[in-house]
This record gives C-alpha cells, structure tokens and sequence, in this order.
C-alpha cells in the first residue's frame, strides 16, 4: 500500500513562462517514472512536477520587451543586428558604467538612416577592452558568442589544455577558485587539471542568531590565505588561470565582495596568473555589493560592475541566468591583457605569431557557426541585449533576491536544520549532513535521495550539489574537504508566487519530519563519467524502507 502525503497548504495550480497548468499527477505516476528513468533527476518528465526548482538557468519568464524584440530578430548568418546590439549591451552594462548608450533603441526604433547606424553600430570600433569591435574584433578576436556557459568553458578549457600540452607536454595543472560549479569542475578535469575551491567552510555554515545577519557577511568570497598558500606550494607556474565565480554557487549562491575581488586580482597579478570570473550571476552579485558592502550603497549596479569587471583578465558566462534570456552565453579576454599574453606566441622580437583568440575563433566557428551568432538565433540574441539591461534595474534584483529570502526564512521558521543563511541570489540551499543530523555517511548520497523523494512524494525536484554531485567519493582527501554537501531549490525568475514558495515550504517540512524514511541511493551505472548527475542511474539501496 501506498503511503499518502497531505500538507496543510493548497497545491499552486500553475506557474508561467507565461501560463502554464499543472496536472494532477498520483505518487504511483511519479514512483513508475522514477523507476523508468533510473531515478536520475534531470530524466525526470517535467510535465509530471508540480514545482520545477531544478535549475534557475535558462527558465526565466521573458519580460514584455524581450518578447517584443524577438520578433525584430534578425536571423542573417553574418553580422546579423544583433551581434552588434548585443556587444554594444555588453559593453554598457560591463565596461561603461552610467555612461550606457543602448544603441539597441536604434533597431528597436527602426532606425533606417543608414550613415546614423554606420556611425552609430555597424563600424563602429572599440580595442582595449573586454569587446573589441570592428576591424580590431577581426585582427585580434576576444569576444565569442556562445549557446551557453559551459560551451565557454569546454572551448576555454580545450584551447588552454593544448596551449600547455604543446609547451610541458604530460605536466598537471592545479586551477583554484572560491567555488568551481559542477561544468566548471568537469571541463577542468577533463583537460587533465586538478579544480581547487578555496572558502571558508566554517563561515558558510555558521548560523546568524535568530535566522537573519545585520549585514550580509559574504560568505562566499575567496580565501585570499589558501590561495596564496597553494600558488606558493604548487609553484606559480603550475596555476595557468585563478577563477573566482559570482555569485558562488557552489557554495550556496553566496556573494562575493569587491573587497575579495580586489584582493584576488592583486594575487593573481604578484604571480602574472590571468584572473578569471565566472560571471553567470555577475548582477545579482552587483545588487549584494550594493546593499552590504561600505561605499556601494549610492552607486548604480553597471557602476559596480564596471569596477568589478576591472579587476579581471577574462570570464565565462552563462547568460542563462541572471533574468538574461533563455539562451546565450559568452567567453571574453582583456585585448592584450595577461591572457592573452600568456597564451600566444610571440617571435623574439615581440611580434605574435599565434593569437590565442584566433585560436579559439577557429574552435568557435567549427563547434558553433559563424562568430557573429554562436549557435544562437537571432530572436534569442535580441532577448538576451535586452535581458541584460534588465539585469540593472534594482528594483528587477530586489524582488528576486527577496523571493530567495523568503523561501530561506520559510524554511528556517519551519525549524528545518542546515538552512544555509542568508540566502544567495537565485536558489536557496540546505546542509545535508545537518539536515540528516550527521547520521548519513559520504557513501550514502543521502542528498540525492532527499532530491528523488522530493519528487516522488510532492512533485517538487531540486538539484542535489554535494556529495553525489560533486563527486566526493573522487576527489582527494583536499577536494574532499571543499565539497559542501547540499541541495539546491533554485528560483526562477518571475516565474513562482507566494503560493508555490508556501507549498514548497510546506513540503519539505514534512519530509524533514520523516526523514528518517528518506532512502539511500547507489550509483549502479555512469559512476565514474564526467559530470555523472547529469546521466548516472542510481536506485535505492535494497530493502530500503519509503
């Protein structure tokens, strides 16, 4: 027989990217799927969830004025509108600070002066920054359009792992950051490196008295100590790039600090180690620097990303999230920045005789088309220019950082163990070893039973980034240390009500109140691909009771 699961809250009946209905669906549906689909999480059927907070990444709800430019996409294979829209947005919202020109109100407009958009867009040309334009984008390339981050990554990461093999052919590389996330992670391991997360771990699960800190405590920032400690054991020559990502979502969505930054980019400099963002959540990081940090409250969030964006040679982004688009990513150097300097060749008199951006323009033409769309379409890349000047707006950020404080303080008050306070940007997170009561062990991937009986009991699928995920039990006993076992209920932008974050809330407070029923799992195949959650089957451990 079985076991029934009633809360004491009304089920939503919809969410939306605009509207969409949620059917009824019985525990004994759920239970088949699960078992068809090896009870691998990202295989679950979303049309059979009643709350879908897997990832926050490419599930944002569209505002009126995406949808609006969408439909003056212009899908031309090359040199499309929006290729130059778009760099010019990243420019403003990166690089320009209050001084934006937003020339994407000339296609928005219909502008069909010619001579004002030769002047104004098309030949335009910039050098010196993170978006050369022009002749400069085609004789030194360092802007390259992607489908999404990890694409930015895999490219990177390939272009770097032959640079080095070419030069110290069979040597490893150690690559440290205040929180590798889980593609970030894969992609440096398959190059044959070793990631490194440097943070404060004590901090990230330190409890603030009575649930909430005065003052955000930026959790999530590097430890400026470890790193400098690891570059000096390992050797500096042995660490080809230093990442800081913001938000860190590895570590629990927490922010990072200008002040951490700064610090990291002074390191990195000592050492002429090229200092990389993973900047997915480069606004929402804008917005915790805004609102805790000393001197940033009067300033605009393209102000403080002009500062934060100074401080690094290169970064990766996922444009996925952050209330972008649906789709869009993005790899970026500094011209002639320490990068790109490290990375080509040059002959003895100075001159370069192999241009790393060349080299990742070649990869990026084979793998994705033509530079100028990335393996984006045009609609998708008018959204995205549009989507990242939403990403400035405080009053867009606020909302969406108040709905992730919200579920955090809903779930604290429901006197659910290992809340991870405060609550990053874009997800709330959970101990599971606190939530288990320190009861389950590594082998156990206890968190990953906690995701799957999430879904079979309520509908409701999270992403377990711990244990499982993050694949403890093939790490070292350093990188063991670094893993924070948690699960993850991203919050997708302008897509939940109250009422979906009530359920949620209710949700796992009973099954925190029964966890003791929550099963084991085992991986029985995929156990040691890279990035398993995203293909591995597991199933509960035998006789396991529900």
């Amino acid at each position: 027989m079985t076991k029934e699961y009633k809360l004491n809250v009304e089920t939503p009946k919809s969410f939306s990217f605009v509207k969409r209905d949620i059917p009824e669906v019985t525990i004994e549906q759920r239970e088949e799927a699960l078992k068809k689909t090896h009870y691998n999480e990202f295989a679950f059927p979303a049309g059979m969830l009643t709350v879908d907070m897997l990832s926050d990444s490419g599930t944002t709800a569209l505002n009126d004025r995406q949808w609006s430019a969408m439909f003056l996409g212009d899908e031309s294979y090359g040199r499309n509108n929006g290729y130059y829209v778009l760099l010019e947005a990243f420019r403003d919202c990166f690089e320009r600070g209050d001084n934006q020109k937003k020339p994407v109100e000339l296609i928005l407009t219909g502008e069909k002066d010619i001579d004002k958009l030769m002047e104004e867009l098309y030949l335009c040309e910039y050098e010196g920054g993170f978006f050369n334009g022009g002749a400069s984008q085609l004789e030194r390339p360092n802007t390259f359009l992607m489908p999404q981050g990890r694409a930015a990554e895999s490219m990177l990461f390939e272009i770097v792992r032959n640079i080095l093999n070419e030069r110290y052919p069979e040597k490893q590389f150690i690559i440290p950051s205040n929180g590798h996330f889980d593609t970030t992670e894969g992609n440096i391991k398959q190059m044959g490196s070793i990631p490194r997360n440097l943070y404060n771990k004590e901090l990230l699960f330190e409890t603030p008295e009575g649930g909430e800190y005065e003052k955000n405590p930026f959790k999530g920032d590097m430890d400026i100590e470890k790193l400098e400690q690891l570059i000096e054991t390992v050797g500096p020559e042995n660490v080809p790039l230093i990442y800081t990502t913001i938000t860190n979502n590895t570590v629990c969505g927490q922010a990072v600090s200008m002040n951490s930054i700064r610090k990291t980019a002074e390191v990195a400099k000592r050492y002429n180690i090229p200092f990389m963002f993973d900047a997915a959540r480069w606004a929402e990081n804008c917005y915790f620097i805004k609102e805790n940090e000393d001197g940033y409250k009067d300033k605009s969030i393209p102000e403080i990303a002009k500062e934060m964006f100074s401080y690094c040679d290169g970064f990766t982004a996922s444009l996925k999230k952050d209330g972008h688009a649906n789709m869009g990513g993005v790899l970026a150097f500094r011209d002639k920045g320490t990068f790109w300097k490290n990375f080509s060749d040059f002959d003895k008199d100075g001159n370069v005789t192999n241009d790393v951006g060349i080299r990742l323009k070649v990869k990026q033409i084979s793998s994705y088309g033509n530079d100028s769309y990335g393996a984006m379409s045009g609609h998708d890349i008018m959204s995205l220019a549009v989507g990242l000047y939403q990403c400035c707006d405080v009053n867009y950020l606020s909302e969406r950082v108040g709905q992730c404080q919200y579920l955090a303080q809903g779930f604290y008050n429901a006197g659910i163990k290992g809340v991870v306070l405060p609550a990053g940007g874009h997800g709330v997170y959970i101990n599971m070893d606190e939530f288990f009561d320190n009861k389950r062990g590594h082998d156990t991937f206890a968190g990953e039973g906690f995701s799957l009986e999430l879904i079979r009991r309520y509908g409701i699928r999270v992403s377990e980034l711990g244990d499982y995920s993050m694949e403890y039990d093939l790490k070292t006993p350093e990188q063991q240390e670094e893993v924070a076992n948690v699960v993850r209920f991203a919050v997708n932008r302008s897509m939940y009500s109250k009422e979906h974050l009530d359920y949620v809330i209710a949700a796992v407070k009973a099954l925190y109140e029964d966890r003791e029923s929550i099963p084991n799992m085992r991986i029985t195949k995929g156990h040691n691909l890279p990035m398993r959650h995203f293909h591995a089957f597991l199933e509960p451990y035998p006789n396991e009771e529900k």
